[in-house]
């Protein structure tokens, strides 16, 4: 079997709207004695305490009083704890149409694609009520099981590190991608998302969290049993649909990782303005970014950051640029 890959260049839809700057920085350096609370930053952590087995909101607890220090004296810091799913995309547009200066993502690739999932509503950015010009940035503290968008800057899982990253306050602007499914729905995903076989298995990883990293291996072997190449139809940047046969898999990176430390999208840039794409075929090398079955099925997988989205047909594309983030 052959790893096809190829990078897509994609055009972002006129209706959004971003800097040319990719890069800029929160000024968190005001003394205390002259600081005040309407000048203070406004920092809300969106914590999702059931992460990594409990392990998350554990050491969560541990963060806070050096996150205080760190601080506590330079901006208002709001704690978010997520009671269930998707909750976090809904305290993220509350947290943006607040005001909020930045939003950080306390978790693992779940949360933390939530979190992104809130920074747009109705297919477009969320804007601060009655004034549209605010930014509100994103941040990250990798706290999860597999942590590997975090990977792709050369990170670790730890958490003091992310915060002195958010302590120096400087932001770069990253892409994020876009599904479309047949109703017409839009799923956003800022890492890696994937097709079939590879979608599969992290559709039956996400049963067996409980088991860390393990997860991922049941995942695999569950998906494995039954699993048949599935011949597809394929269109490259709005182009002609051409047929692929027997194809296993696609993964399309916004970044470089995902099913727990796999390099899948080894050259994937999430501020290049571009989506890698994978092929994963007999010992063909294709590029792919619209995609549906020859013959329908309706149970060929489709998943992004880990989350089940649902099944072809899908369109891909990227927004460049789309949120601004800690790094």
């Amino acid at each position: 079997m052959a790893l096809g890959m190829a990078v897509v260049a994609m055009a972002k839809p006129s209706s959004f709207s971003i800097s040319a700057d990719r890069s800029s920085s929160l000024d968190f350096s005001s003394d205390c004695a002259t600081s005040n609370a309407r000048s203070m930053r406004n920092l809300v952590f969106v914590v999702n305490p059931r992460g990594a087995n409990g392990r998350t909101g554990k050491e969560w607890k541990k963060l806070l009083p050096y996150l205080t220090t760190r601080l506590g004296n330079r901006c208002n810091i709001c704690e978010s704890i997520t009671s269930g799913p998707s909750h976090a995309e809904d305290l993220t547009r509350e947290a943006i149409r607040d005001g909020a200066d930045a939003v950080i993502a306390v978790g693992g690739d779940g949360t933390l694609h939530e979190v992104v999932n809130g920074f747009f509503s109705e297919r477009h950015p969320v804007e601060l009520e009655h004034q549209s010009r605010h930014s509100t940035a994103l941040g990250l503290i990798p706290l999860g099981t597999g942590s590997d968008f975090a990977r792709t800057f050369g990170w670790k899982n730890d958490p003091y590190e992310a915060i002195e990253r958010i302590v120096r306050g400087f932001r770069s602007r990253i892409d994020v991608g876009v599904i479309t499914g047949t109703n017409g729905n839009q799923h956003f995903f800022i890492n890696v998302a994937d097709i079939h076989l590879s979608a599969k298995a992290g559709y039956f990883a996400s049963k067996y969290k409980r088991f860390g990293n393990l997860c991922y291996v049941i995942g695999a072997l569950r998906a494995f049993i039954g699993h048949n190449n599935q011949d597809l139809k394929i269109k490259f940047n709005g182009g002609e649909w051409e047929v692929f046969q027997k194809v296993t898999a696609i993964c399309i990176g916004n970044a470089k990782f995902f099913g727990g430390g796999m390099k899948i999208t080894p050259t994937a840039d999430p501020s290049s303005g571009e989506l890698e794409v994978v092929i994963l075929q007999d010992f063909k090398c294709v590029k792919s970014i619209e995609v549906m079955e020859v013959t329908p099925t309706g149970l060929t997988y489709v998943q992004s950051d880990g989350e089940h989205f649902g099944f072809l047909p899908a369109k891909f594309f990227v927004l460049p640029a789309a949120i601004e983030f800690f790094s």
